[in-house]
């Protein structure tokens, strides 16, 4: 009897990775084939951007409202509307109506992305061993890389076949079989004993009062997100067109340069994950994390300048590597500091924190690139934005020194 319940196993860490990365599986897909969804619908690269900020828009507004919504819900009911939105989102996406019809598509997968982190950091915190946490954080956050890898890889795969409309009617389907999967495998896996530890890891230490240190983390964490979240979705939904624009790359190789992103950054947000599970402190993360992805932007400045391929792959796998790095770091820092019953609003404060970047971030930067200036103002404006990061993160290791 107890080998049955001896604890969760792959299928629930399969499910809570897939559960944080079938939201954004749209967006990737798009950003991977925008070469070609711009000249079908007609589009600018602005206009294109702008299903990016619908989305993200959507989920910082869903993280904001839905927080509190989602500590009352039951994890699976939260988990089959997880799927449930990404579902919709795709079968919408492809419908052949038109711009407004994936603008509508765009804002409903940003719904989608409301729910992920809270339920899946409370499962974590009521159904996996405190000594495993951190460690699964990092696997299960990596599912926005994995997503992307997806996307980028299969939709213009897809597309070369079926049309983009027909990638996304194949993202439908998958979403709708991973929905049924996943409500299965949770109620095999039973909640930690009521003996058990679940409400803090103590890989690091917490501060003597609770309150105000708990505010702090919280801000401290959303506006390091939000920062953060400017420059990563900024290069995420422009990567490939950049490569196929500026460098002369096929729509396929485009594609690849941001599948070469989500390989890298699956690894690094396993790799930051294990490092917060040894008691790394999260300050210090991210300020390396700043650092690295200043030194990307600053490579894809230079791929440009140079017409450099070579600086072009250096800063994808920098930028991989360390500005996608920063929700596992964000999310292993929640679970040091934060009870199961305040998990999901805490974490839907952070995670808008982070959309609210994600919004302005592609909008931004499509102004940018459609301006005289070209990517050259726009990988000038991610450079800043790290930098920004790098202050904040500077900060941060001064004020924990100096309350140590």
């Amino acid at each position: 009897m107890r080998t049955k319940s001896a604890g969760p196993g792959f299928g629930l860490l399969s499910i809570l990775l897939a559960a944080v990365g079938i939201a954004p599986l749209l967006n990737y897909g798009l950003s991977a084939t925008s070469d070609l969804v711009i000249s079908d619908l007609g589009i600018s690269e602005t206009q294109f951007g702008l299903l990016a900020t619908v989305c993200f828009g959507c989920g910082t507004i869903g993280n904001v409202v839905f927080g509190r919504y989602s500590d009352r819900q039951p994890d699976a009911k939260l988990l089959a509307i997880v799927f449930g939105i990404a579902a919709l989102a795709m079968a919408v996406a492809a419908i052949p109506a038109g711009y407004i019809f994936l603008l509508a598509a765009s804002g409903i997968a940003g719904f989608a992305q409301s729910f992920p982190n809270g339920v899946t950091n409370r499962i974590l915190v009521q159904r996996v061993p405190a000594d495993r946490r951190i460690g699964w954080t990092g696997i299960k956050q990596s599912g926005v890389q994995v997503s992307q890898l997806v996307g980028s890889v299969g939709f213009p795969l897809l597309a070369g076949f079926i049309g983009w409309h027909g990638a996304s009617a194949i993202g439908a389907v998958l979403a709708a079989a991973l929905a049924v999967l996943a409500v299965r495998i949770l109620a095999a896996t039973p909640l930690l004993p009521a003996g058990a530890p679940r409400q803090r890891i103590s890989a690091a230490p917490v501060a003597a009062k609770p309150d105000d240190s708990t505010r702090f983390i919280v801000f401290a964490l959303t506006l390091f997100g939000f920062i953060n979240g400017v420059g990563v979705q900024a290069t995420n939904v422009y990567v490939a067109l950049f490569a196929v624009r500026e460098l002369g790359f096929s729509l396929v190789a485009g594609g690849l340069t941001a599948a070469v992103v989500g390989v890298v950054g699956v690894s690094a947000r396993i790799g930051w994950g294990k490092m917060m599970a040894r008691g790394v402190s999260a300050p210090k993360l991210l300020l390396l994390l700043a650092l690295l992805a200043m030194a990307g932007g600053i490579s894809f400045l230079g791929a440009l300048l140079g017409h450099s391929t070579i600086l072009l792959w250096l800063a994808v796998v920098l930028h991989g590597a360390s500005a996608l790095g920063v929700s596992v770091v964000l999310m292993a820092a929640l679970l040091r500091a934060i009870p199961a019953s305040r998990m999901g609003s805490a974490s839907g404060i952070v995670t808008a924190g982070q959309f609210g970047g994600f919004t302005v971030g592609p909008l931004a930067m499509g102004m940018l690139i459609s301006s005289s200036g070209g990517f050259a103002a726009g990988w000038i404006a991610v450079i800043c934005i790290y930098t920004a990061c790098t202050a904040l993160g500077i900060y941060l290791v001064l004020r924990a020194r100096q309350r140590s």
